[in-house]
């Protein structure tokens, strides 16, 4: 016998015990990595669980996110979260959309909380999944302070951040001994702040391609070297990734073209790339 939180597995292996406790660890296994359906039709409280769903490969979620969409009544979803994901869940899971496109938020913050409230009200196991990790430019600060205003269960599951997964997948170490010492995230949305201006720490910047040209030049006007290594990657982990390599002077000519989703990464480091994918044909150029 085995116990996943509230179930109990009993297995007979037909009076041979290596093979009974074989199938009853192959069961326990899919339970807690969410194989199998594990959706209690009787809840007597909701819950809201934050996932960070990481940068977009299926791969890269989390077990403890997949058990939750396993268990999910409910899943709330933006548009960076792995959508194959969604054609696992059963058919009667409520699914919804709050994705946000670029300048186009159809779904305000706050209808989003609400949203994640009233279903938990209604007790149900309610998943919000959300691109990267929720608390890394995605709100979840906002939405566990929602939900736990209104008395609802909240637990947060980290995601894989962009940050620095989309980052290595272009072959750029957000920090390497010798190069680079620490790190900064920030949103490329808005103007940039007091920053270290020294090539051995690390900029990364989420989203805001289409303000790249303001924030390098008010990057530059503020102290950092034009010369700079800096890259923008995009659609991290996607089959059709791409990395402009320039310099912090350049880089917005360079990648000019680029589309959303993507980081920009600014930093001695970005001077890796090549050495640590092996090839620079791996790293193609716009």
């Amino acid at each position: 016998m085995a116990r996943v939180d509230d179930i109990t597995i009993a297995v007979s292996g037909g009076g041979d015990a290596g093979r009974a406790a074989a199938l009853r660890d192959a069961v326990a296994t899919a339970l807690q990595t969410g194989d199998l359906p594990l959706r209690h039709r009787t809840h007597a409280k909701g819950l809201v669980a934050l996932v960070g769903a990481g940068p977009g490969d299926p791969g890269l979620l989390t077990t403890r996110g997949r058990r939750l969409l396993a268990e999910a009544d409910v899943v709330v979803f933006d548009r960076l979260a792995p959508q194959s994901v969604l054609a696992e869940l059963a058919p009667d899971v409520e699914v919804i959309d709050v994705g946000k496109q670029p300048d186009h938020h159809p779904i305000p913050q706050e209808r989003i909380n609400e949203l994640l409230v009233d279903r938990a009200q209604q007790g149900k196991v309610v998943v919000r999944l959300k691109g990267g990790d929720p608390y890394v430019f995605g709100r979840g600060g906002e939405e566990l302070l929602a939900c736990r205003a209104a008395g609802v269960e909240v637990e947060v599951v980290p995601g894989v951040t962009s940050a620095i997964a989309v980052a290595a997948a272009a072959g750029i170490p957000v920090t390497h001994r010798g190069v680079a010492r620490g790190f900064s995230v920030l949103t490329g949305h808005e103007a940039v702040g007091e920053l270290p201006r020294r090539g051995d720490h690390t900029l990364v910047l989420l989203m805001g391609v289409k303000r790249l040209r303001s924030t390098a030049e008010e990057l530059i006007a503020a102290g950092h070297d034009p010369h700079t290594p800096a890259a923008v990657v995009e659609r991290g982990f996607a089959p059709d990734q791409r990395t402009t390599i320039a310099t912090l002077g350049t880089i917005a000519d360079r990648a000019a073209h680029a589309q959303a989703p993507a980081i920009t990464v600014i930093g001695d480091v970005v001077s890796l790339a090549a050495a640590t994918t092996g090839s620079v044909a791996a790293l193609p150029t716009s």
